[in-house]
């Protein structure tokens, strides 16, 4: 039973699926003139989900066996109890942890200098959805240990993690325009996460769920998707577009600006200035000469 629910063996099924949606989104974008695809940058994507997955690879002994300490310590114990409870627990654990987590990558500039990865792209499609955090492997499983001392088994936790994030895949599309209805209330939709991938103001730092956008309704983080006939259309990528798109500067280009502004600002700023810079949410500055997504959208509502 262990070896059907594993995150490997998820990965070696789903795989032949995700390329084949990926040919034949590729196939109706060329006939639709749709531009939704751009060889480079699918190949890109292609080769930062290998290298996240290699990481990935070579983090396990550590990451279960951390999440294996954790389990020992476990409140609930479930042996010989594992009902749809557990499983609920697992996957709806799992995807509240991964909003958190994916809250922090955004309002802190030293975890979105690696999550920056996933939205530096400027075409949103199947295979963006592949764009992976290429270090995110190195300290991820670190917002999964709750669900470790709540009795979810660390192999159960990241086959949670691999379903909820195969989920996410698939709404990075642009084909399906509907916001689905009464499912768009209560599951993550493309359109909900066409937002989440937009550079428009109005749109940064939205709708962070993966699986459930009801985290994003309860804690306000949620923004519809507007009616480009009405609104700007979408923007999609950073505010500032890389100009360099190889992929070592795809990967390490918000750590060189990290490094300019730590050491590269005047001289006569404190350690705890500087140490703002890393930490503190992007865009953040202590002389207002750059301004965060919070303070861009105050000022947008100012103007209307």
């Amino acid at each position: 039973m262990s070896n059907i629910f594993n995150q490997d063996t998820l990965y070696y099924w789903s795989a032949p699926f995700f390329i084949s949606i990926i040919l034949i989104e590729i196939y109706f974008s060329y006939h639709a003139r749709a531009r939704n695809y751009e060889f480079k940058d699918t190949a890109t994507n292609i080769y930062f989900a290998l290298a996240n997955l290699g990481l990935d690879l070579l983090m396990k002994v550590t990451s279960f066996a951390i999440m294996g300490f954790c389990y020992q310590y476990r409140v609930i114990d479930w042996e010989g109890n594992i009902s749809w409870t557990y499983w609920l627990l697992a996957f709806i654990g799992q995807d509240f942890l991964y909003y958190i987590h994916h809250y922090i990558d955004h309002h802190s500039r030293f975890f979105w200098a690696i999550h920056v990865t996933h939205h530096n792209s400027e075409y949103y499609n199947i295979s963006t959805g592949f764009r992976s955090p290429v270090l995110q492997p190195l300290f991820r499983y670190i917002f999964f240990l709750p669900l470790a001392f709540l009795g979810i088994m660390p192999l159960h936790i990241m086959f949670a993690y691999a379903m909820n994030q195969n989920y996410g895949t698939l709404y990075h599309t642009n084909f399906i325009k509907s916001k689905l209805g009464w499912w768009g209330y209560i599951f993550v939709t493309p359109s909900h996460h066409r937002v989440h991938h937009a550079s428009n103001t109005k749109y940064l730092d939205k709708n962070m769920g993966t699986v459930l956008i009801i985290w994003d309704r309860i804690f306000g983080t949620f923004q519809a998707e507007e009616d480009e006939t009405k609104y700007e259309k979408l923007r999609y990528g950073l505010t500032k577009p890389l100009e360099d798109k190889e992929p070592i500067n795809i990967i390490f280009h918000e750590w060189k600006e990290v490094y300019k502004d730590f050491f590269k600002r005047k001289k006569d700023l404190s350690l705890v200035t500087r140490l703002k810079y890393v930490f503190m949410p992007p865009g953040w500055s202590h002389d207002g000469s750059t301004k965060t997504s919070k303070e861009l959208q105050k000022e947008l509502r100012t103007l209307h």
